[in-house]
């Protein structure tokens, strides 16, 4: 778990600890990777853009300074850090990953919890994207996950969607639960769904999970014309709704106009703080909501729905799912729409 790596405080795990001890030698249980490319997460990258006001130089020197002073990336404000892609350097004897030296792979893990060293400061990124190029290592322990690049797909696109991989894995066992409990009460009620920033990374996966799952209605739910007309034009979703997820009565109202009805299942995928309370009003009596953004407070969240009275189910995406990246990669090539959504991003980028 990585308990020996742990500067301070003692007695914590890696994520909750303050500084990492990233040292490059590794462990028999531990192994070793040449980073080549940080993807920060969305509310990492955002809180860092807003605060320096999109200034990228002011952006890398405090992506820098976070790691230097930590042994890892952790943005202090989100508590939120990403992931990485690098080549295998060394793996230790008894190290459980199945990893051998050589090969290309991306941790499926957080930067967070993460022994992280950049050796290049980060020369050749602009502090302007999510995705940073670099040069330095890393350390995975025993209970880590990583996964090996794919041949068939270039590798940014390989990380921007195993960044986000959690997400479309929960939804769709989210829906399919929701679809054959239906199914065995023989109940004729189609199962609606609705994805809070679905024009993104996480959300446009999520939006073709849900409907691979047996969602009968989708909508994506996006702030601004730019996105809402991205996401019609791939036709991911069944409705696509223009509404502030900060507004939860304009949120609400959105989704059960699209839908009909409220949500049975609704995603929230955005990078921006205030969007709880819309998102527990437009789901319905008996439905779920699953927050995978970071910039989620869970305390307001909590409260909002005890005082809505709202009798919903909130899940937090942890970004761990069994096979859930296999599953986001077999999305990214089956759904056109989705890779249209990424590469377009990754362009703009």
């Amino acid at each position: 778990m990585g308990l020996h790596r742990v500067v301070e405080p003692a007695g914590v795990l890696p994520q909750a600890a303050w500084r990492l001890d990233a040292s490059p030698e590794i462990a028999p249980n531990e192994v070793r990777i040449r980073v080549e490319r940080l993807n920060l997460d969305a509310a990492s990258f955002r809180q860092l853009w807003e605060k320096h006001g999109g200034d990228g130089d002011a952006v890398r020197a405090e992506v820098l300074q976070i790691v230097s002073a930590r042994g890892k990336m952790q943005n202090p404000v989100t508590g939120s850090g990403g992931m990485l892609i690098g080549t295998v350097e060394e793996a230790g004897r008894r190290s459980p990953l199945g990893l051998r030296a050589g090969q290309r792979v991306a941790t499926l893990v957080s930067l967070t919890l993460t022994p992280l060293t950049i050796l290049d400061g980060l020369a050749r990124w602009d502090g302007r994207s999510e995705q940073v190029p670099c040069d330095g290592y890393a350390i995975l322990f025993a209970r880590s996950i990583a996964a090996v690049l794919p041949a068939d797909l270039d590798a940014q696109l390989s990380l921007a969607v195993l960044d986000v991989c959690g997400a479309p894995a929960l939804t769709a066992r989210v829906v399919s639960r929701y679809v054959a409990e239906r199914e065995r009460a023989g109940d004729a009620t189609p199962v609606r769904v609705a994805v809070v920033g679905g024009a993104g990374k996480s959300g446009s996966l999520s939006l073709a999970a849900a409907r691979r799952a047996g969602a009968a209605r989708t909508v994506g739910v996006v702030p601004v014309v730019a996105e809402r007309d991205a996401l019609a034009a791939v036709g991911l979703a069944d409705a696509v709704a223009l509404a502030d997820a900060r507004d939860p009565v304009a949120l609400s109202t959105a989704v059960t106009t699209a839908l009909e009805a409220p949500a049975d299942v609704t995603v929230v995928c955005v990078d921006v703080p205030g969007c709880e309370h819309g998102a527990v009003l437009a789901t319905a009596d008996g439905g779920t909501v699953v927050f995978f953004s970071m910039a989620t407070s869970f305390a307001a969240a909590a409260l909002g729905a005890e005082g809505l009275a709202a009798d919903v189910t909130m899940l937090v995406g942890n970004g761990y799912v069994p096979g859930h990246a296999e599953f986001a990669l077999g999305l990214l090539r089956a759904e056109s729409g989705v890779r249209a959504l990424f590469e377009a991003r990754l362009a703009a980028d």
